[in-house]
């Protein structure tokens, strides 16, 4: 009997910490809809969330706002600078009054949409978010910009298929001194490769950076992670699974506290065969429910990942 019954307290504890390893969506069928939704940022508070809703060609985007109020997550609406153009990648500085992002939008009102994508931002005032805002060169350039990360020495890290790189896209810095960005500089080898690295997080305290990268377009495109050692970032290393999956994983996201590491994935929770025919209510709630296969976002204790440092 006491034997029985350490074979059974020791399934649950492998069973629980599986539970907590286990990347989580985040609030089903409120943020995660089984629509395409992915690229969450949190304010420094933790209750308010900026994600995007596009679709599957991802040839329409929009950033969408939900607010925390009395422990529920209430239903998304289109941010009030959002929902005319193709925008993603939303990013909230430290100080909470400053978010970032890419867009195709034009440089001037009634001008068409650019071929290229930028980084913009605006600032958060009395009566609401403002007027987005291009920023110059040397962050932007004539080809993409996206992802943008700010460490809180002002530093911003991004991707771009700009020239001077070592694959089709690369992560770039520029260091932002005496008020202004600096040229802007390539990661170098031990990050970029010369296939294509896309979004990267940088940690507040620039000690470390998770992106993702493939070979090949959007197919297989996974996480990896490189740590600063003394201004010299080490060879990055995939992360393992879960983390990474056979969909594609992006937009990573680490809480200021350190505390959970949010992402966006396109694995498919719905894949195995059920186990009997499903009648079309049964078949409609499996193909358009999180875990669809479409973008979701997902949720796991940052312990995970900083296990992997040690």
């Amino acid at each position: 009997m006491n034997k029985l019954l350490t074979i059974l307290l020791a399934l649950i504890c492998v069973n629980g910490v599986f539970a907590q390893s286990s990347p989580q969506i985040f609030q089903p069928g409120v943020i995660s809809k089984g629509d395409y939704e992915s690229h969450a940022t949190f304010s420094p508070t933790g209750d308010t969330v900026y994600f995007i809703k596009c679709s599957y060609d991802l040839k329409v985007s929009a950033i969408c706002v939900s607010y925390k109020r009395n422990g529920k997550w209430t239903d998304p609406e289109v941010a009030s600078f959002s929902g005319h153009y193709m925008d993603a990648d939303p990013f909230v500085a430290r100080d909470g009054k400053t978010l970032y992002f890419m867009s195709n939008r034009p440089l001037k009102e009634g001008d068409p949409v650019k071929d290229d994508t930028d980084i913009w931002k605006t600032t958060l005032t009395a009566t609401g978010w403002s007027i987005p805002i291009r920023m110059d060169g040397p962050v932007n350039s004539e080809l993409d910009e996206y992802y943008p990360t700010i460490a809180d020495n002002g530093n911003i890290y991004f991707g771009s298929t700009r020239k001077g790189g070592l694959g089709g896209s690369d992560i770039w810095r520029c260091k932002f001194e005496n008020g202004k960005y600096l040229p802007a500089e390539n990661l170098g080898e031990a990050i970029n490769t010369p296939g294509n690295d896309y979004e990267a997080f940088i940690a507040p305290d620039e000690s470390f950076l998770i992106y993702n990268s493939t070979s090949n377009g959007l197919a297989r495109l996974d996480f990896y992670i490189s740590y600063n050692k003394k201004g010299i970032w080490t060879k990055a290393v995939k992360l393992p699974e879960p983390l990474n999956s056979d969909g594609i994983e992006w937009s990573p996201k680490v809480t200021r506290d350190k505390k959970w590491f949010y992402f966006g994935s396109t694995r498919n929770h719905w894949a195995d065969t059920p186990g009997k025919a499903e009648n079309i209510e049964q078949f409609n709630k499996r193909l358009q429910s999180a875990g669809n296969s479409l973008a979701d976002i997902y949720t796991v204790d940052f312990a995970e990942i900083e296990k992997l440092g040690k």
